[in-house]
């Protein structure tokens, strides 16, 4: 029987790897008209850098069958078929269970992925053999209505210096819609809550310097026209999209590592799956040696304690509520639908 099916020659650390893409010329974003093997050689474009900030971590997948207008999953089990190059790892949930979660640790394992039709990718920040200890702290940057991604830059240098008092390196990339996230490496000693009241911690000392410009107020009704520091990005089991992943929405977006230098000029509209491979060719990975020194988050610690002297405690965790016929696959939190 006749198919449409390619095969993708792919390099990497043991050789070259054919993968198998069926239905090659579905589209994905209808807008400007990318298929899933133009997804697929947007990965094997940016193999190296995707790699180096994705592989060896648990990683969930976002798929869309039919395309980002269409039905969507999120995969953790790795998809049934995986080839044998594609590695798994037992990690444990918040409510204690363990589960095996997908490892990627080679482009091809990527386009394979895609294969699978995966759209975005959802790394932990956390290694694959330590994941319970993570080796990122990772402050998502969320502009709230009546705020864009200019109002979240200001308040990413700010974050910078408040990480760069503490001993942190700073790294960042647009999310690929209109906020920013802001990563720095940390040695991967504490467990998530500890690393999640570090976030906190340095979340509060930034709502600190510009009370009318960001927010930690978990319930939607109080964050008002400001940049939300969200940290409950730090919780076991969430993630972010990963860097020089693409996102599902109309352009075909891509989260963007980029240089400090280049905040305050940067668009991160133009930063997709047809521009992202020639910008990594010309200027580079502005991730490629991120882990090269990380920090601790000792001193946030102890802010936190400070915090905690002074009356503040634990701030809320994301509530868990089923999701009702037609609701959007992500909604903000809000008191109104908590004490419904």
């Amino acid at each position: 029987m006749a198919t449409d099916a390619v095969l993708l020659p792919i390099d990497g650390p043991h050789g070259q790897r054919d993968i198998r893409i069926s239905s090659p010329n579905r589209v994905l974003w209808p807008e400007p008209g990318i298929t899933k093997l133009d997804l697929a050689r947007y990965i094997v474009e940016v193999g190296e850098a995707f790699v180096t900030a994705n592989g060896d971590r648990p990683l969930s997948l976002q798929r869309f069958p039919a395309g980002i207008d269409g039905e969507q999953f999120f995969s953790k089990n790795p998809p049934k078929g995986a080839p044998d190059f594609v590695r798994s790892v037992m990690v444990v949930y918040p409510s204690a269970r363990t589960h095996p979660q997908l490892v990627i640790d080679e482009p091809a394992a990527a386009v394979w992925a895609v294969q699978m039709n995966t759209v975005v990718f959802h790394p932990w920040p956390s290694r694959a053999e330590n994941s319970d200890n993570p080796d990122q702290l990772r402050i998502d940057l969320d502009p709230q209505p009546g705020t864009d991604f200019d109002d979240a830059i200001p308040a990413a240098l700010e974050l910078r210096k408040v990480l760069d008092e503490v001993g942190l390196t700073t790294f960042i990339k647009t999310s690929g819609n209109r906020g920013l996230h802001v990563f720095a490496p940390i040695e991967p000693t504490r467990e998530f809550l500890d690393v999640r009241h570090a976030v906190i911690a340095a979340a509060r000392e930034l709502e600190r310097r510009m009370p009318d410009k960001v927010t930690t107020a978990w319930w939607k009704e109080e964050r008002g026209e400001r940049v939300f520091v969200d940290f409950n990005q730090a919780n076991r089991d969430r993630t972010m999209a990963g860097a020089y992943s693409p996102r599902a929405l109309g352009h075909a977006p891509v989260s963007t590592p980029i240089e400090w230098d280049e905040l305050e000029s940067t668009d991160p509209r133009q930063f997709t799956i047809l521009t992202v491979p020639d910008r990594l060719k010309s200027t580079g990975d502005p991730w490629a040696r991120m882990h090269e020194n990380p920090g601790t988050i000792d001193q946030l610690l102890g802010w936190w304690n400070r915090d905690l002297a002074a009356g503040l405690g634990e701030l809320p965790f994301p509530p868990d509520y089923p999701k009702m016929p037609g609701e959007p696959p992500r909604v903000q939190p809000s008191r109104a639908r908590k004490d419904a």
